[in-house]
């Protein structure tokens, strides 16, 4: 083969690992910034929108570029490897150093858009000085371009962020990049005029990226540590979301993507709140089914009474079902409930799981987490609520976590209106939850709410008969109000939890 096919066929092989790079940087920042901003569709299509855009300038810019176009095209490639590479890296750590992290992530994202916007024309223009024809650049250059595409979106979710993470992933395909130009540098020599200074840049960027990988875990532990006042113990990156927990001196706390989930200090407030109700009120409770809950802890509630005979959990993501199984201090704080033999644990997404499940169950518990995002706010639809009607026995209540009347009062409002609208009777209630403030659910049945028994199970810290009957009032400043009904096709609930938490985090 000789040189100027074999110069042709290395750059086309760039292609795809231009191609896969870019995606993956892109990919990267939606990523990111969907976990730290949350209102994952807008920031994706946010950043997809300006990241094309820049794309677009890039290839605009690229016809200003006249001779040496091969030297060109490497420091390109080398800069795209250290930007994109360490985009992650400073996002992460410039999130809660500085005020203004949304600038610094579009930057990020124009810039490397940019850069990757030449690379692709700097390409064709290469390849057709090496006499190729204008039709095979096209559709070879093309092919690999989709190509590399197509891998970068398979590879993301099912590998590199569950097993290297979001700091990592970036900075592999960061020392990808540059390698691309090394090994130009090194394979063809006399195509270069500046090659010694190329190769100590080259190297030097791969130096860097290369100790940032080795040291991404020691980096995301550091900016972690900036995002949480307790010290960090665990943290993970699932194919769904960023588990960590926390621990201070006399409590643990579980955040997903930056959301608190729970305290141990109180979290059998809010269990208790949620489980016993229903579980009263349910006619029968041979068969109870759980959607979402993968830490256990509404499990460790149901299993307190004897009656109960199975449990079907369907949680989305195994990573947290295990961790919860596995973990010797976390399995003490739901007391093995994920172990119980009468427990079923199913891994997969609730909202399609109920469409085609076919046992019936005697009590409901649903404990989701909070519609802050557009995936999050279909298990809130009324589609997903008409879907419960075909797991349910007769005379089966239905409980949903409903987040706080007071702090949210329309998003909560909203998901009573809601089940309403699915052909259910409902019976809203809250309660205090000191990590949460006041805190809402809201019970549901088909038809009248069976009388409540008289008999609760021994070791309750804080629900009681008594108790609830004050639980179901609702405060002038937490009155009910008329909201609308959440669908599929409108997501209101999502906007209205947005605005509602915004506002007051703002204060």
């Amino acid at each position: 083969m000789d040189k100027n096919r074999k110069l042709s066929l290395l750059l086309l092989i760039s292609v795809l690992v231009i191609a896969t790079c870019g995606l993956i940087y892109e990919l990267v920042a939606g990523t990111l910034a969907s976990y730290l901003l949350g209102d994952t569709i807008t920031q994706f299509s946010t950043i997809i929108g300006l990241y094309l855009f820049s794309m677009g300038i890039g290839s605009f810019l690229s016809k200003y570029v006249r001779g040496r176009l091969l030297e060109t095209f490497v420091r390109v490639e080398v800069w795209v490897g250290i930007i994109g590479g360490f985009s992650s890296t400073v996002l992460f750590l410039s999130f809660e150093l500085v005020h203004s992290f949304s600038f610094i992530l579009y930057f990020l994202i124009l810039l490397t858009g940019t850069l990757v916007g030449l690379e692709i024309p700097l390409l064709m223009r290469i390849l057709n000085e090496y006499r190729i024809g204008f039709k095979d650049i096209v559709s070879r250059v093309f092919t690999f371009d989709y190509v590399g595409a197509l891998a970068a979106s398979l590879i993301f979710p099912l590998f590199f962020v569950p097993k290297l993470g979001l700091i990592k992933t970036s900075l592999f395909f960061g020392i990808l990049n540059v390698s691309v130009a090394l090994l130009l540098l090194l394979r063809f020599p006399l195509e270069f005029k500046r090659r010694r200074g190329l190769l100590i840049f080259s190297f030097a960027a791969l130096t860097l990226l290369t100790i940032g990988f080795v040291m991404g875990d020691r980096i995301m532990r550091y900016a972690e540590s900036l995002s949480y006042p307790d010290k960090v113990i665990y943290s993970q990156s699932s194919s769904y979301q960023r588990i960590v927990l926390t621990r201070g001196h006399n409590e643990t706390r579980l955040f997903l993507n930056g959301n608190l989930q729970f305290s141990s200090l109180d979290e059998y407030r809010y269990h208790e709140a949620l489980v016993h109700p229903a579980m009263q009120r349910s006619r029968s409770r041979s068969s109870v089914l759980v959607m979402g809950g993968g830490d256990g802890l509404a499990l460790r509630e149901i299993l307190k009474y004897p009656d109960v005979q199975q449990v079907t959990l369907v949680d989305l993501d195994p990573a947290l079902t295990q961790l919860f199984s596995g973990n010797e201090y976390l399995t003490r704080l739901n007391e093995r409930s994920l172990l119980s033999p009468k427990v079923k644990v199913i891994n997969q997404d609730a909202f399609i799981w109920v469409r085609n499940a076919a046992e019936k169950y005697d009590c409901v518990i649903i404990d989701f987490p909070d519609p802050s995002s557009f995936a999050l706010g279909k298990l809130y639809s009324n589609i997903m609520y008409h879907s419960l009607h075909r797991v349910l026995s007769p005379g089966a209540a239905i409980v949903i976590q409903s987040t706080s009347p007071l702090f949210a009062p329309n998003s909560f409002w909203c998901i009573n209106e809601t089940v309403r609208s699915a052909g259910f009777r409902t019976l809203p209630y809250h309660c205090y939850v000191p990590s949460f403030g006041e805190w809402g659910f809201v019970m549901a049945t088909e038809g009248d709410f069976t009388q409540a028994r008289s008999a609760l199970p021994g070791g309750l810290r804080f629900f009681s008969n008594e108790a609830f009957a004050a639980m179901t009032h609702f405060p002038e400043d937490m009155k009910e109000r008329p909201t609308g009904v959440n669908r599929l096709n409108n997501q209101m609930l999502v906007h209205f939890f947005e605005k509602e938490w915004s506002s007051y985090s703002a204060h």
